[in-house]
């Protein structure tokens, strides 16, 4: 499961046009300014909370569970897939992210990723998020057990497709839009909206995945400066680092849904540098064979100025989620997932992994010795606070 989370942690990451402007254009903070990015052997049980994971007394633990395919792998560790065969569940399917702390500590940056992904994941529950079901360490390794997305990437299909139709792109936007919106009312910005972090369920519905980069408590009218996320699909007051806020969700979204229209993000270039400036200063051309409402919803996620973006104001999603573009969804049941998707993967069983990149699936899966010795203090960094003493 590629991208079921970022295993590198990464960090940096017709024509209508818009008048060039100056980052104090992008955000009234821009003249405070900060002046950085923000500083970012024996089977240990995890305890997380009372009303989420790792309930009951059973011991949960690497042995707990059979390797059955790799979907994953990165500098930081791999995901599997797995079945469980100790305790409660047996024989169910799950992805098995699997990461080594010692790579993990050498960065303070990835340390607190780390955390707030754990911190989200323990905490969040909707039905367009990846849902954590067990959470454990050894001395060596974090293992985080979820849910298996065994729809694929989003992105994958999006490949396949070349582009969505408006009612697909509709359908999969308005799921997103609900996942960000609730995100957003636990004061949480996901700042990292890009296909590759799009899983399918095996009905077709979205799960968001990869919550390292996530801000928490950021709630009305706060800001921050972190300089994070995917450039495609950045928003420029992050490019500028002028401050920003859940703003930067929307115009993730549009960036994504100018992709699902047109086959591609709305600004790109031959380099980072390049796509930048495009960004942050280069008009945006839309193909003559969108809708008007498509148009419309397009250009107002796309504004530079995140206080004119839809979704900017404090009406967040529910500004989004009126706009004419998606007035043929019933949001009741489309939370209640009682609305088909477009799009239902073909699975000839729950282990089925065809969704997936051959170049993993194929390997044989192996949990590599676990024999890397960390300090206490370096341990403790993985664990939840009410667990920081035991």
């Amino acid at each position: 499961m590629a991208a079921v989370f970022d295993l590198d942690l990464e960090t940096e990451e017709g024509s209508e046009g818009e008048p060039e402007f100056s980052p104090s254009d992008v955000c009234p903070l821009a003249e405070s300014r900060a002046a950085g990015p923000e500083p970012v052997g024996h089977c240990e049980e995890v305890e997380l909370t009372e009303t989420s994971v790792n309930l009951g007394p059973e011991r949960i633990g690497p042995h707990c569970f059979e390797l059955l395919r790799v979907l994953g792998k990165g500098g930081y560790g791999k995901v599997f897939q797995v079945r469980k065969v100790q305790g409660t569940n047996l024989g169910k399917i799950y992805a098995m992210k699997v990461l080594r702390k010692a790579k993990i500590v050498r960065n303070a940056k990835d340390t607190a990723h780390t955390r707030a992904e754990r911190n989200i994941l323990e905490s969040v529950k909707h039905p367009f998020i990846v849902e954590l079901a067990y959470a454990f360490q050894t001395g060596g390794k974090l293992y985080l057990i979820l849910e298996c997305l065994s729809g694929g990437e989003l992105f994958t299909h999006l490949e396949r497709e070349g582009i969505f139709l408006e009612d697909t792109a509709c359908f999969y936007l308005a799921e997103i839009t609900l996942a960000l919106g609730h995100l957003h009312s636990q004061g949480i910005i996901y700042r990292d909206l890009k296909p590759e972090n799009i899983m399918l369920n095996s009905q077709g519905h979205i799960k968001l995945t990869d919550f390292g980069l996530c801000k928490e408590s950021i709630h009305e009218g706060a800001v921050t400066h972190t300089f994070c996320g995917t450039i495609e699909y950045m928003a420029p007051e992050i490019l500028v680092r002028s401050g920003h806020n859940r703003a930067v969700d929307w115009w993730s979204l549009g960036a994504l849904m100018y992709d699902m229209l047109t086959g591609s993000p709305p600004f790109t270039a031959e380099n980072r540098k390049k796509t930048m400036d495009k960004i942050i200063k280069g008009k945006l051309t839309l193909p003559p064979y969108l809708t008007p409402d498509a148009r419309d919803l397009v250009k107002k996620f796309l504004k530079r100025n995140p206080s004119q973006r839809i979704g900017g104001g404090p009406g967040d999603s529910a500004d989004v989620q009126r706009h004419p573009f998606f007035r043929h969804i019933n949001w009741d049941d489309l939370l209640a997932r009682r609305i088909d998707p477009p799009f239902r993967p073909c699975l000839q069983s729950e282990e089925d992994v065809s969704q997936f990149d051959t170049h993993f699936t194929r390997q044989t899966p192996v949990d590599s010795p676990d024999d890397t010795a960390l300090s206490e203090s370096a341990n403790q960094a993985f664990l939840p606070p009410e667990v920081l003493t035991l």
